[in-house]
């Protein structure tokens, strides 16, 4: 990429018409506005963003999506429209659709979520110039200090507890204080960024070399018809004020 291009940073938005917990929820309306509405919004309001595009295999998605500013250049298929569709399948549908029949290549792809509404643009601006500015890296996630340590997490094997994690040199890890056990953290999905090729060539969403972008704000998002009154009134307070919301999060489970 030459030194005086601007890097084309495509925002691709996934949302297809299939929820279980909430019906239809990248249509649900969040303060008036359909849920799928903020990430556009998000992506639109960048500095660095050059195109956002919706992925989704829903007519009724692709037609608010449009009306909110989105492209919508092609339907995403059923196949990688299911609930256990992994993201690598969506995104090399997408990228590969844009080449094919548009000669489209981009220098990054900005994964924004719909599910996770509360966000302040000037965080995804600077995650954007953090990955530009490490050419090595393959991908950037944002992450945050979990709430539990993983070390201290078991799975029952065979009617056992068997912890997840172990520590070279230290007996029963799960035991020890939380201050002396390594400092960890979860993807919490505010943010994620990805070269194309990564995607397309080793068919990865992460690649190798995955930078960190610690988010220190409450996480909130949308998975149960329950989550939705705090992530109302944070997006609320986000409206009146750029400060980060200070309030209870609602955290997914970190994976």
């Amino acid at each position: 990429m030459s030194a005086s291009r601007r890097p084309d940073v495509l925002a691709l938005i996934p949302a297809r018409g299939g929820s279980k917990a909430i019906p239809r929820k990248n249509l649900l309306e969040i303060l008036g506005k359909p849920l799928v509405a903020y990430s556009i919004g998000h992506a639109l309001a960048s500095r660095h963003v050059t195109r956002t595009i919706v992925s989704t295999d829903d007519p009724e998605i692709a037609a608010v999506a449009k009306t909110c500013g989105a492209e919508v250049p092609f339907m995403r298929p059923a196949e990688f429209a299911q609930d256990l569709s992994p993201d690598v399948d969506v995104f090399r549908h997408a990228l590969e659709w844009l080449r094919q029949h548009e000669r489209y290549r981009c220098d990054l792809v900005v994964h924004l979520r719909p599910t996770g509404p509360v966000r302040r643009v000037e965080l995804i601006d600077k995650a954007i110039e953090t990955i530009l500015a490490r050419p090595d890296a393959d991908s950037l996630r944002s992450v945050s200090v979990p709430a539990e340590t993983p070390y201290k997490m078991w799975r029952i094997v065979d009617g056992l507890l068997e912890p997840i994690l172990t520590l070279p040199d230290v007996v029963e890890p799960y035991c020890q204080p939380r201050q002396s056990l390594p400092e960890v953290f979860w993807q919490n999905g505010y943010v994620d960024i990805v070269r194309p090729g990564v995607v397309l060539d080793e068919r990865l969403m992460c690649g190798r070399k995955v930078l960190p972008f610690v988010i220190d704000e409450p996480i909130f998002e949308i998975d149960y018809v329950e989550h939705i009154p705090a992530v109302e009134a944070a997006l609320a307070r986000l409206d009146e004020s750029s400060s980060p919301v200070t309030a209870p999060a609602v955290r997914r489970h970190p994976v």
